[in-house]
C-alpha cells in the first residue's frame, strides 16, 4: 500500500463567469491529504499528476464539485419548526442535527410565518474554475496518517 500524498497549494476559485468566490491569495497554502475527500473529486482527481511549481486552471463540473442543485432540499417550513426565540435573518445557517455530514441549511427568505429554506452547498450547481499553484508535495508523514488529514508547516492544522 502506498503512503497518501499531501500536497500543499494555492488557489483562487472562480464561477464560469470570473466572479472570484474564494482565495488563498496572502494566505497559507492550503494542505491536503490527495484521495481523502477532503477537497472535490475534480480537483483530487488532477492535483497528484501535478508536482511543485506547476500551475494550471482546474474547470471542475458541477458533478464533480458540489453536485447538482437538489430542489427536495430547498423546502418551506413553519416558524412553529424553530425555537421561539430563534431570530430568523436571510443568510443564516443551520443544521438539523448534530450527526457528521449533516445538510446545513441556509434561511433563503422569511416570509411571515413562512421560512424559506435550502440545504444544498452554496457552490451546488456550480462550474468551478481553479486557478492552482502547487508550493509542496510530498508523502504524508505518519502524524499526518494517524490524524487522516494534512499539516501544515510545523505540524498545524488547517
Amino acid at each position: 500500500m502506498s503512503i497518501p500524498t499531501v500536497i500543499g497549494f494555492h488557489y483562487t476559485l472562480k464561477d464560469k463567469n470570473g466572479t472570484t468566490i474564494d482565495s488563498s491569495e496572502g494566505k497559507d497554502p492550503l494542505y491536503v491529504m490527495l484521495g481523502k475527500g477532503h477537497i472535490v473529486k475534480g480537483l483530487d482527481d488532477v492535483l497528484p499528476d501535478m508536482d511543485k511549481g506547476d500551475k494550471k486552471t482546474i474547470i471542475v463540473s458541477e458533478q464533480d464539485g458540489y453536485g447538482p442543485v437538489n430542489d427536495d432540499l430547498r423546502l418551506k417550513v413553519g416558524r412553529n419548526q424553530f425555537p421561539s426565540d430563534a431570530n430568523l435573518t436571510e443568510g443564516m445557517q443551520f443544521q438539523t442535527s448534530q450527526e457528521p455530514g449533516a445538510p446545513v441549511f441556509t434561511v433563503m427568505k422569511v416570509d411571515g410565518d413562512d421560512i424559506y429554506i435550502d440545504g444544498n452547498h452554496p457552490l451546488a450547481g456550480v462550474e468551478l474554475h481553479f486557478d492552482v499553484e502547487v508550493v509542496e508535495k510530498r508523502p504524508a508523514d505518519p502524524e499526518e496518517l494517524a490524524h487522516g488529514h494534512a499539516h501544515g508547516p510545523g505540524g498545524h492544522h488547517h
